[in-house]
């Protein structure tokens, strides 16, 4: 479930990003693609140093595992959206 997550949240970071970074944007198919690979690689990699269960603490006490889905979205937008920014800004450097 964490995965799934992590991919969708990507997916829309990196369609984030392209919009606000209007010099990397790469249509929204490239987007996503890019922002689906940073997502799971953010997403993996977060759950690896164990940033969403140390987010969700208090959440778990409560009955809920709310802190470690939002750390999941968090890292999986936020990887979306390296990855898209590295592919575009990669693009752009060939395109010279």
């Amino acid at each position: 479930m964490e995965l799934i997550i992590s991919l969708l949240s990507g997916a829309v970071g990196g369609n984030v990003a392209g919009k606000l970074l209007g010099k990397l944007d790469q249509g929204m198919l490239i987007n996503s693609i890019s922002g689906i690979v940073g997502g799971g690689l953010g997403g993996t990699l977060l759950s690896m140093i164990g940033a969403p269960d140390a987010a969700g603490a208090a959440g778990e006490m409560a009955g809920l595992d709310i802190g470690a889905l939002l750390g999941q979205v968090a890292g999986g937008g936020v990887g979306g959206g390296v990855v898209l920014a590295i592919v575009g800004a990669v693009k752009n450097m060939m395109a010279k």
